[in-house]
């Protein structure tokens, strides 16, 4: 089976985790590398690049072309609205769903001076972080996992934001701050691998036996949440639902996009009607204006 994947490390490691995985299982794997218009446009801000899902799309193409039998993810990137005739085949078990700051003297984010320069690509984090220090100064970080350390490390920036699982399967052990979730809410499905298939074939059956149930559960929680406000993975939504017992806490906001109005949920529901529930704080996060900040947020971030 053909594995298709961006040609990042980081997307290298999550691939071949996944091959490494199906070997356990019998299943031979090969390695296929396509390149994504969320590769090629490294010059300008994500959601400057034309189109829904820049890292995933391409991969979707060429699955549907039978090009590829398996695509590997950072499930965060999925678009929620997917092609009919492919499947989302196993979520893997969730290594960390938290930001991480790393600066390079170790600074926490309380620490940093006034007016210190933070890099990041995520306009949630962008938000939250304003929120949190209105102080800061926040520019945009392009480039893979390599490159925006280096950046720091030139001192183009006093700190910059990490999803802390990227540094667990690079095999990083760096000084970081690890963020508050409380504070700093991450999006939906951080820390989650996703791995797709067309749907009935015997990729979908093998990738099958990868799936974590109690992540993927957590995940699709978080997924409904966003999907009933919409505006895509650019705006600033986040969402986070954890088990706790026979509950499941659900956390989620929406913020606007200089962190200076937003709205938000912290919840522990019942386990057995936890998609309802799930739905209910989705639609209670636009009852308390949500869904404005999404409009807002998507009007600025795309001109109009």
């Amino acid at each position: 089976m053909i594995i298709g994947t961006r040609g990042s490390a980081l997307a290298l490691a999550q691939a071949d985790k996944v091959a490494a995985m199906l070997k356990e299982r019998g299943f031979d794997t090969e390695r296929k590398i396509i390149k994504t218009s969320g590769d090629m446009f490294t010059d300008r801000p994500l959601h400057e690049v034309p189109g829904v899902g820049a890292f995933v799309r391409e991969l979707d193409d060429r699955m549907l072309e039978g090009e590829i039998d398996i695509a590997v993810h950072s499930m965060k990137d999925i678009p929620t609205e997917r092609p009919d005739e492919l499947a989302i085949a196993a979520v893997l078990k969730r290594d960390s769903p938290l930001d991480v700051l790393l600066t390079n003297d170790g600074s926490t984010l309380d620490e940093l001076p006034d007016a210190a320069i933070i890099g990041t690509t995520s306009m949630r984090r962008r938000a939250q972080l304003l929120r949190y220090r209105p102080d800061l100064e926040i520019q945009d970080l392009r480039g893979n996992i390599n490159t925006r350390r280096r950046k720091l490390e030139e001192g183009q920036y006093d700190g910059i934001l990490l999803a802390e699982a990227g540094l667990q399967r690079m095999g990083w052990e760096l000084d970081v701050a690890r963020l508050d979730p409380d504070n700093f809410c991450p999006s939906a499905n951080q820390g989650t691998i996703v791995v797709v298939t067309p749907k009935d074939t015997e990729g979908h059956k093998a990738v099958s036996l990868l799936d974590h149930p109690l992540t993927n559960l957590e995940t699709k929680l978080e997924r409904i949440v966003i999907g009933i406000l919409g505006g895509g993975c650019l705006v600033p939504i986040a969402a986070f639902a954890t088990t706790e017992g026979n509950g499941v806490r659900i956390r989620a906001e929406v913020l606007s996009l200089d962190g200076d109005r937003f709205v938000k949920v912290d919840e522990v529901v019942p386990l057995e009607r936890c998609e309802e529930e799930a739905k209910r704080l989705g639609h209670l996060l636009v009852e308390k204006g949500g869904q404005e900040l999404v409009k807002e947020a998507v009007e600025r971030l795309s001109g109009i």
